[in-house]
């Protein structure tokens, strides 16, 4: 079964939805609602499903605003420094992000896929 298909059984479960309502491009707090205990049970359904290590604060984007932050300190361009931090992430959808921190928590469905796959080639 496809990442995306396996992650969006998982999110159906976790937040009582229905798999064909969660779309990769939905935000996981914004849209679908997920709070804390949400993205905890998350992690350790991935970790099961996909026999991977999780790291919290690198999945759930938890050191985003601190990593912004640094940036910033070192005047480094936000965007590289992302990059570097959070290798799972393609740099148009690190832009993307740094254009939304206004509007709450960025996480999208898809980067939690994105998230997977790099942890299945990168150990």
């Amino acid at each position: 079964m496809e990442v995306l298909e396996v992650i969006k059984r998982l999110l159906a479960d976790i937040l009582d939805m229905e798999v064909k309502d969660i779309l990769p491009e939905a935000y996981i707090v914004r849209e679908l609602g997920a709070e804390s205990i949400d993205l905890l049970e998350m992690a350790v359904s991935l970790n099961a499903a996909f026999n991977i290590e999780v790291n919290d604060a690198d999945i759930f984007l938890l050191r985003l605003r601190d990593h912004v932050t640094e940036a910033a300190e070192n005047k480094t361009d936000v965007v590289r420094y992302l990059a570097e931090r959070l290798p799972f992430l393609k740099r148009d959808r690190i832009a993307d992000i740094v254009s939304d921190l206004e509007g709450g928590p960025t996480l999208k469905v898809k980067d939690l896929v994105s998230y997977v796959e790099w942890r299945r080639v990168n150990g």
